[in-house]
C-alpha cells in the first residue's frame, strides 16, 4: 500500500501538491489521472524521495523510500524511461541495478524476456525508440520483483500491441496481490486498465474512487435515436421537450439527455415515427473526467468550431 498524508510541495510561490491524503491499496490498478501540471509527477516523485515534500509525507507499506533497505525489491518505478545511460547497453544498465539491489544476475534476462527485448539486449540503450525505451523502463521497474510498482505514462510510444501489453502486465501484477499505481492521458486505455481513479488538478484531490462510481457520478446519461423521416424527427422533438426532455439534433437523429431508451421508444411509437436507431449512449472515462478536471486546468487552447460539440 502506497499511504500519502497531507502531501504539500511548494516551489516558491507555486504550489504543485496540496494538502493529499490518500491510501493507493494492493489488488487492484489505481489509474492516476490530471491536466498536465496537476501535479501528478510530482506526487510520484515525492513517493519515490526524488522531492522532499514542503509538508506531510509518503510511505510505502508504511515505510519511507529512504528506509528501504533495498528498495528496488519492494518498489519499482518508471518515471523517466530516458534516465538511462545512452552507451550502456539494456543488459548492462539492469545488470548494474540488480547489482545495486542484490538481485541475482539470472533476473536481467527474465525480465529481458518478459518485455520483448531478449534480441536487442546488447544494444546501446542510445540507439532506441521511445517505445523500446519504454520496454527498458519497465524492465527496470520489474527487475527486483517488487510488491510497489509505480508507472507514469508507460504506454507513451507503445504501439497498439505494447499498449494492449501493458493493461494485461499491470492487471496481472494487481490479481497477484500488488500495488499499481499507474498515470496516463489516454482515457480510453485507463477505463479498460483501472479498478480505482484518482484524480487531481492543480495539486488537489478531485476523485478518489472505482472507476464505474466515477463515470456515473460525472457522466450525462443519453439516449441517441435516428430516423429517416426529418419531420418526424422534428415532432418528437417537440414532444420530448413537452415532457421534459432535452433533445439536440445531431445529423439525422437526436441525442436525448437524462432519458431511457423505453421512455424515447415510447414516445416515438405514440407518434407513429420510424426509427432506425434507438441506443443507450456508453458514458466513458473522457466525458466524466472532462467534467471533473475542467476547473483545473491549467494549458488550455481554443476548440476549433467544428470539434465543439465533441469536446462538449
Amino acid at each position: 500500500m502506497i499511504s500519502l498524508r497531507h502531501l504539500t510541495k511548494q516551489y516558491g510561490t507555486t504550489t504543485a501538491v496540496n494538502d493529499l491524503s490518500l491510501d493507493i491499496a494492493a489488488g487492484k490498478v489505481t489509474g492516476f489521472l490530471g491536466p498536465n501540471g496537476a501535479g501528478k509527477s510530482t506526487t510520484m516523485r515525492m513517493i519515490m524521495g526524488l522531492d522532499r515534500p514542503t509538508s506531510g509525507e509518503a510511505r510505502i507499506n508504511g515505510k519511507h523510500y529512504a528506509e528501504l533497505p533495498y528498495p528496488l525489491r519492494e518498489v519499482g518505478a518508471l518515471l523517466d524511461a530516458r534516465a538511462v545511460h545512452p552507451r550502456r547497453s539494456a543488459h548492462a544498465h539492469l545488470l548494474s541495478l540488480a547489482r545495486s539491489n542484490g538481485i541475482p544476475r539470472g533476473r536481467v534476462d527474465q525480465v529481458l524476456d518478459e518485455v520483448g527485448l531478449t534480441a536487442v539486449a546488447g544494444r546501446h540503450a542510445g540507439t532506441f525508440s521511445l517505445g523500446m525505451g519504454q520496454r527498458l523502463g519497465i524492465a527496470a521497474a520489474l527487475l527486483g520483483d517488487p510488491h510497489t510498482v509505480i508507472f507514469d505514462e508507460p504506454v507513451n510510444g507503445l504501439d497498439p500491441d505494447g499498449v494492449r501489453w501493458v493493461r494485461s502486465l499491470a492487471r496481472s501484477l494487481a490479481a497477484e496481490g500488488r500495488t499499481v499505481f499507474v498515470s496516463s492521458h489516454l482515457m480510453s486505455e485507463m477505463q479498460l486498465t483501472a479498478d480505482h481513479l484518482v484524480i487531481i488538478g492543480r495539486g488537489e484531490l478531485i476523485a478518489d474512487a472505482a472507476v464505474d462510481e466515477v463515470i456515473e457520478r460525472s457522466s450525462t446519461r443519453c439516449v441517441v435515436v435516428r430516423s429517416p423521416e426529418p419531420s418526424a424527427l422534428a415532432s418528437l422533438r417537440d414532444r420530448l421537450a413537452d415532457s421534459g426532455f432535452r433533445a439536440d439534433a445531431d445529423g439525422d437523429g437526436l441525442r436525448v439527455l437524462d432519458a431511457s431508451p423505453e421512455q424515447v421508444g415510447d414516445l416515438a411509437h405514440e407518434l407513429g415515427v420510424r426509427l432506425h436507431e434507438l441506443r443507450d449512449e456508453t458514458p466513458s472515462l473522457e466525458e466524466a473526467y472532462l467534467r471533473l478536471s475542467s476547473s483545473s486546468v491549467e494549458y488550455s487552447g481554443a476548440v476549433p468550431a467544428d470539434q465543439s460539440r465533441e469536446g462538449a
